[in-house]
C-alpha cells in the first residue's frame, strides 16, 4: 500500500483515536470505582415498571426520578459516610433520627442527601399501579379520627402540598404523641430529623411532576391520589404505632 498524506492521517488518526479511548475507558473506570456507588447504602430498585403509574405519572419522569435524583442522594451520601465509618453501619433513618451527632463537615451533605435517599425510598413503595381509592383498616380509622373524614384529610394534605414554598415535601407523619398530623417540609428535609415518623408523602419537587404538569402543582397533588398504595400505608402506620 502506497503510504499517502491521506492513509498516514487515516493510519495514525485510528491509533490516536484508540490511545485516547483506552485512556478514556480508563479513566472512567477510575472514576467510576471512586465516585461514591459502592457504599452501605444502595439504590432500591422501582417495586414496578417505570410506566405502570401512567397516566398519573408518566414514564420519563419515573425514570429520570429514580435512576437521576434517587441514584445521586444514594452515591452522595455513600461519599459522605465512607469518612465515618461509624455512620456507614448504621441505617440511614437512624442517621436522621440522630441528626444533631452528624460530624458538622458533612451535616450539609447528609441532611440533603440522605433525606433524599429515605424520603425516596417511601417514595416508590407509597405508589402503585393497583393504587388509588379509600384507605381501609386502621390507617383508615386513624385518619378519620384525627381529621374528621378523609375528604378533609386529602383536602388538608394538598394544602401543604400546594403552600409548600419551591422544592419540598408534604406528609402525613406519626408525631411525639403517636398523634397523626399534616406537615410540609423544605428540600430534602425528613420529618425524623424532628423526632416525628413518616407515615407517607408526595415529593413536590418540580422534577416529580414537571414533564407531565408543568407548572400545576394542584393538579399534580390532585391525581397523584390514583396511585397511592393504601395497603403499604397502613402497614407503615400499624408499625409505628406498634
Amino acid at each position: 500500500m502506497v503510504l499517502n498524506r491521506r492513509n498516514f492521517l487515516l493510519l495514525t488518526g485510528v491509533g490516536i483515536g484508540t490511545l485516547t479511548l483506552g485512556t478514556f475507558a480508563k479513566s472512567t473506570l477510575a472514576q467510576s470505582l471512586n465516585d461514591g456507588s459502592e457504599g452501605p447504602f444502595e439504590l432500591p430498585p422501582l417495586p414496578y415498571d417505570y410506566n405502570a403509574l401512567e397516566p398519573y405519572i408518566d414514564e420519563e419522569t419515573m425514570r429520570f426520578h429514580h435512576d437521576k435524583h434517587h441514584a445521586g442522594y444514594t452515591k452522595n451520601l455513600n461519599k459522605a459516610v465512607s469518612q465515618y465509618p461509624e455512620l456507614a453501619n448504621k441505617s440511614a433513618e437512624d442517621i436522621l433520627r440522630n441528626f444533631d451527632s452528624v460530624p458538622a463537615d458533612i451535616s450539609t451533605t447528609v441532611r440533603n442527601n440522605g433525606g433524599g435517599y429515605v424520603n425516596h425510598k417511601m417514595f416508590w413503595e407509597i405508589m402503585s399501579p393497583d393504587g388509588g381509592g379509600e384507605p381501609t383498616g386502621a390507617i383508615a380509622t386513624a385518619i378519620v379520627d384525627a381529621f374528621g373524614s378523609f375528604e378533609a384529610f386529602k383536602e388538608q394534605f394538598n394544602q401543604a402540598g400546594s403552600q409548600q414554598f419551591g422544592s419540598g415535601w408534604a406528609w402525613l407523619v406519626l408525631d411525639n404523641n403517636k398523634q397523626l398530623k399534616v406537615m410540609g417540609t423544605a428540600n430534602q428535609d425528613s420529618p425524623l430529623m424532628q423526632g416525628m415518623y413518616p407515615i407517607m408523602g408526595n415529593d413536590v419537587w418540580e422534577h416529580a411532576y414537571y414533564l407531565n404538569y408543568r407548572n400545576a402543582r394542584g393538579e399534580y397533588l390532585k391525581q397523584w391520589w390514583n396511585v397511592v398504595n393504601w395497603t403499604q400505608v397502613n402497614k407503615r402506620y400499624q408499625q409505628a404505632m406498634a
